[in-house]
Order: C-alpha cells, then sequence, then structure tokens
C-alpha cells in the first residue's frame, strides 16, 4: 500500500468518526432538551391543594 492511499483511507477514518461524533453530540443534545421539557411539564402539572377537600351536599 502507497503512502497516498494510506492518507486517504486515514482521512476517510477520521471524518467518519468525526460524524458519527456530532451526530451523538446531537442525539445527546436533544435529549437533555427532551428531558428538561419533561420535567417542566410534571412539574406544572402538580396542583398539590386538588383533592384535598371534598365537599358534597345532598
Amino acid at each position: 500500500m502507497d503512502i497516498g492511499s494510506t492518507s486517504m483511507a486515514l482521512s476517510q477514518s477520521s471524518l467518519k468518526l468525526n460524524a458519527s461524533i456530532k451526530v451523538l453530540s446531537i442525539s445527546k443534545d436533544m435529549a437533555e432538551t427532551q428531558g428538561q421539557a419533561m420535567i417542566q411539564m410534571m412539574e406544572k402539572s402538580v396542583q398539590p391543594n386538588l383533592g384535598g377537600k371534598l365537599d358534597i351536599r345532598v
């Protein structure tokens, strides 16, 4: 194998690795954003006074 083809193979391998890392980084950021949104949604849904008293009139 000559130097040119070895260099080309290493360059392509590096490019694939960098692309994979970028995709994983984007996925991680999306998961964090979705997790934060879910936490906010759950915090808003909590109503501590709801269901504490029951008023019944007959």
